[in-house]
């Protein structure tokens, strides 16, 4: 079977790789400076942003700062948030928040017409705007949608999936997609050129066996970023929310953190309330502090929920219509009964690394939202500033790409990358390993086995580009893992127990997690490569 270069699609102006928020925001910002959007087939609608519950921080209620904000999130960070990025994020939100209200999102107000602010775990203040209490994601999504779609400036291209970046002279000028067709003999490839292309690809939660993500947030675009040679950060930080609701469901339905800042509370099978014995917080301590008790707590022989009767009880189809059309799919109704919950894979702390316009180490190349690594989550994103990051770093990258010309690309041949059929979907293995290897808490021995497995995993996919975009992201978060001999945020490692005082950020290519490997992989029995 063989694969044939197609067409080529030619781009006046930028190239974004996603349809999420951080992607249709980036592309609104660049009006009127043209964009392709390469999207799945549902913008707006698919993809983790539209599956954000909480909200988005931004320090707009009374008596907020910025500056409040900013501490709070350097405190969660656990050492390793850089401040400066912290403080522009912050300084920047409220801003943002007013760019989405211009779009239609319509944010929840109170009674005096004010947009209204919830609390919600490790912030000072109640600074989480929302939309229907548990639909901002879905809500500022379909804003957003709306205005891209009718925006002359912006262009959609939908059925395509990027499998490789397109370099030339060192510079990224687009990249090789295919169509998802069902013929195997002929798969269609195209080259899609651009002046400027953006990464908004989302994360790597469905790398992960229990996972809140969707399919498509697999690691791809940090893959492909890795394979052509971009610095990646701190890609060990994986944060698992706490509570997921256990109901055997794949993705898992989230329970929103809200619902613990509202007050409900964390009990065991007996009712037991175990959180303020781990921390002076109790529910409200950061997410890595939750999601290990609990975890300790079903590794204990422990059932866990989340008990809302008292603190929501009959308000919460209204209060929380998401979450509570999940519980009753499952035969669970949380105005009387506690919901069954455990920790899932939730979000990317690394990423891309990239400075404070967007750019990454390879030029022509920008990545904003969670597919990035700013600086900004340090070891443990505080709660609410994911959809925040997308938001601020995209309006930052489209006013660099827009005030930094490229030069003009010029025709010379480009090899297309070697391709076999449409992208798979991601291997239970690879899943499974990730899980049982790389999750909450991890060890030397389980890491070292874990790049083995991927090693098979590899082999047995044929090397197909998508499959070593996903285990290339794979492999970093395992390299990320292997090089932080500490537990800090949401990394713990079982056989480094203690925080380093003098902890730093992580910044790796993928050639340099390809050579740790190949020092493992010979000495050890599944080895495949």
């Amino acid at each position: 079977m063989t694969s044939h270069l197609g067409n080529v699609i030619e781009s006046e102006g930028a190239l974004i790789l996603g349809a999420g928020v951080a992607g249709l925001f980036t592309a609104l910002k660049l009006a009127p400076y043209p964009c392709l959007v390469l999207a799945d087939e549902r913008p707006g609608v698919s993809g983790s942003s539209a599956w954000a519950q909480g909200g988005i921080a931004a320090s707009v209620g009374k008596g907020d700062t910025w500056q409040s904000h900013a501490a709070d999130t350097v405190a969660a960070g656990a050492g390793l948030t850089d401040p400066e990025i912290a403080a522009l994020v912050a300084r920047e939100a409220p801003a943002r928040i007013n760019d989405l209200l211009s779009y239609g999102a319509p944010f929840d107000r109170d009674a005096d017409g004010s947009i209204a602010v919830a609390r919600e775990a490790a912030h000072s203040a109640s600074r989480i705007v929302h939309v229907k209490g548990d639909r901002a994601g879905a809500e500022v999504m379909a804003a957003l949608a709306k205005c891209a779609f009718a925006a002359p400036s912006i262009r959609f291209v939908e059925g395509y999936h990027a499998v490789e970046l397109a370099l030339e002279n060192g510079r990224v000028v687009g990249v090789f997609a295919r169509s998802w067709t069902s013929n195997a003999d002929a798969p269609r490839l195209i080259l899609i050129r651009a002046k400027a292309v953006v990464m908004a690809t989302g994360g790597l939660g469905a790398l992960y066996a229990v996972s809140t993500n969707p399919p498509e947030s697999r690691g791809e675009g940090l893959g492909m970023a890795a394979r052509a040679g971009a610095v990646i950060a701190d890609p060990e930080f994986v944060q698992f929310h706490p509570t997921a609701i256990a109901v055997n469901k794949d993705p898992a339905p989230l329970a929103t953190e809200a619902l613990r800042g509202e007050g409900s509370i964390l009990i065991d099978e007996t009712g037991r309330r175990f959180m303020p014995s781990v921390h002076e917080n109790a529910e409200l301590a950061p997410r890595d502090v939750v999601a290990r008790a609990i975890h300790r707590e079903i590794a204990a022989g422990h059932k866990v929920f989340l008990d809302c009767t008292k603190s929501v009880g009959a308000e919460f189809p209204h209060h929380f219509p998401t979450v509570y059309q999940a519980c009753k799919e499952a035969g669970i109704d949380p105005v009387t009964q506690p919901i069954p919950v455990a920790p899932a894979a939730h979000y990317h702390m690394g990423g891309i690394a990239t400075d404070q316009r967007g750019r990454t180490s390879l030029e022509g190349l920008w990545a904003v939202g969670e597919c990035a690594s700013t600086g900004l989550h340090g070891a443990n994103r505080l709660a609410s500033n994911s959809l925040l990051e997308g938001l601020v770093f995209g309006a930052r990258a489209a006013e660099d790409i827009k005030s930094n010309p490229a030069p003009a690309i010029s025709h010379a041949a480009l090899l297309p990358p070697v391709v076999s059929y449409c992208a798979p979907p991601v291997p239970r293995p690879l899943r499974e390993v990730m899980s049982r290897l790389v999750g909450l808490e991890r060890n030397e021995a389980g890491l070292k086995e874990a790049l083995g497995k991927i090693a098979q995993i590899e082999r047995a996919g044929g090397y197909d580009p998508s499959l070593l975009n996903m285990t290339s992201a794979a492999r970093l978060v395992i390299a990320g893992a292997l090089a932080r001999q500490e537990s800090r945020g949401s990394h713990t490692r079982t056989d480094y127990p203690k925080t380093d005082a003098h902890g730093s950020r992580n910044f790796l290519t993928l050639a340099e997690a390809n050579r740790l490997a190949e020092e493992i992989l010979p000495a050890s029995a599944c080895a495949a490569r």
